[in-house]
């Protein structure tokens, strides 16, 4: 129905065109004579003027319209990736380069010395209004310093923009962890939690997966963001930024932590290397739970109890309360017991820690 009505204002509003461009060319052809004969072909040029009008108004107006529709949802998409920091800075820079347009013409005033002198005034205005923005968008964080020392709007503006430099941005996997949780209740996450739509948007896709084990993952990460938001002290920011060009979400965390100025919270050994190669500070959670972890030094004694075999002939596995493995040389007929063990060798990695130990009972035979 919309699109019919449509088409009926688009059909009038091409014949009410063809009809002034009618009157607007018989002056110029000089065909003024013609209205002083009752038939004469002057009164058909309206007939076919409406006509023509009214079939281009019917066939390609909507078209346009519907063109023009998709052109500014188009911009307004693009413009919601854009902080509005830049787009601010973009205005103002743009506003400063047109005044010093105006400003250039009062003084040299070429419209009045060329023949095509206002058309040259409005590209020189058009220039300098594209350097002002381009110019005030890569110069921002210059440009609102200035602000810092007046108590107005641009203070303020600027002051949240450097509370975005200590935004953390959640990557998926860490989520998932459910660690950052902990770490958000006991304090020490200062600062906004930024989670991206498209990181929720892989959450989702988890979380609505037909294998069960994703499918719970999902469910679990998606739980432990409704905890943080409602049960934590800590503010928590979705934004709706996105990057058409880029398909994976390492490097769309990547690339928006370099446009926040932030830092991006991990257990994903690939997208701490990654990130470092871009020079975007990392939160690796891994880390964190290692150095926090108690030190065992070779040669110390604990009880352990080997719950499985190793790898290696003759190995047992072990674990302690945090976690860290614990491999036991001759292990093997231990499974099931609990047992006094002396620490031979530690291994760290990026991944964790590996602790190597044998049963304290064997080096007492020996």
């Amino acid at each position: 129905m919309l699109k019919k009505i449509i088409r009926i204002f688009s059909t009038a509003f091409g014949g009410v065109i063809g009809y002034q461009v009618v009157e607007l060319f018989i002056p110029a052809l000089n065909l003024k004579d013609l209205l002083n004969q009752p038939q004469s072909l002057f009164k058909s040029f309206y007939f076919y003027g409406v006509i023509g009008g009214a079939v281009f108004g019917m066939i390609l107006i909507p078209f346009i319209i519907e063109f023009l529709i998709q052109l500014v949802v188009k911009v307004e998409r693009q413009l919601q990736k854009v902080p509005f920091i830049d787009i601010l800075a973009g205005a103002l820079g743009a506003i400063v380069g047109l005044i010093l347009g105006i400003l250039l013409n009062y003084a040299f005033p070429i419209s009045n010395l060329l023949k095509f002198g206002s058309s040259i005034q409005v590209l020189v205005n058009l220039i300098l209004a594209y350097l002002g923005l381009t110019i005030t968008v890569r110069k921002r964080d210059d440009f609102f310093n200035l602000f810092q020392k007046f108590p107005g709007s641009g203070g303020k503006i600027w002051r949240k923009q450097q509370d975005n430099i200590s935004a953390k941005i959640l990557d998926t996997s860490v989520i998932i962890d459910g660690r950052i949780a902990d770490i958000c209740k006991t304090g020490f996450i200062e600062g906004t939690l930024v989670i991206p739509e498209f990181v929720l948007e892989e959450l989702r896709h988890i979380a609505d997966s037909p294998d069960l084990l994703k499918r719970n993952r999902g469910r679990r990460g998606l739980d432990i963001l409704n905890q943080i938001q409602k049960d934590m002290n800590v503010k928590v920011e979705i934004v709706d930024a996105d990057f058409d060009d880029v398909d994976e979400v390492d490097s769309k965390l990547v690339k928006l932590a370099k446009m926040m100025d932030g830092k991006i919270i991990t257990n994903d050994f690939n997208l701490n290397k990654v990130a470092e190669l871009h020079g975007v500070p990392v939160l690796n959670i891994n880390e964190l739970s290692n150095a926090l972890k108690p030190i065992v030094l070779p040669g110390e004694e604990m009880e352990v109890k080997v719950i499985k075999e190793g790898k290696e002939y003759g190995q047992g596995v072990a674990y302690l309360d945090d976690g860290t493995m614990i491999v036991v040389d001759h292990g093997k007929n231990h499974i099931g017991e609990e047992i006094e063990v002396l620490v031979t060798s530690i291994l760290q990695t990026a991944a964790g820690r590996m602790i190597f130990a044998k049963p304290k009972a064997m080096k007492q035979v020996l």
